[in-house]
């Protein structure tokens, strides 16, 4: 087989074979302190690794409160004006539980925070911080959510 044959099937084929990329939800959690904004990021479950709330999507709720939902779960906000119209949206690799890798596009939802708990459904596995946006950016690794936190 030549490599103009190879090439041309490749281009036919590969888009073919590509999974849908998976949507998620994330809530960009912020306030003010003083003039400065702060966004609240979290850990991650596996990896420790600074993220924002975010998850699948959930029956029954918009994607804006399946954002908001997150928020609580993994941050304990129990109160907050959530944009209904995303933000943006980021791409990444998510390893699921069996081991899969899927592409996940995760559409963000500005949220400023009035209210929060300290106990909430996932407290005792997770750390939360609240800095900077510019700060945030260093500290997150999926290119996408920088760009989104550089522009707040």
């Amino acid at each position: 087989m030549t490599n103009a044959l190879k090439n041309a099937l490749t281009s036919v084929v590969s888009p073919l074979l590509r999974r849908p990329k998976r949507l998620q939800v994330a809530a960009l959690c912020y306030r003010q302190d003083g003039p400065q904004k702060k966004v609240l990021l979290i850990t991650s479950r596996d990896s420790g690794r600074w993220v924002v709330p975010k998850g699948w999507p959930i029956d029954g709720l918009d994607a804006a409160g399946a954002a908001m939902q997150e928020a609580w779960e993994e941050a304990g906000v129990t109160k907050g004006d959530i944009d209904p119209t995303s933000i943006g949206s980021f791409e990444y690799d998510k390893q699921l539980d069996n081991g899969a890798e899927v592409a996940v596009e995760t559409k963000v939802f500005a949220v400023e925070v009035e209210k929060m708990k300290d106990e909430f459904p996932e407290a005792d596995e997770r750390t939360l911080k609240w800095v900077a946006p510019e700060e945030a950016a260093q500290m997150v690794q999926e290119p996408g959510l920088q760009s989104i936190l550089r522009q707040l």
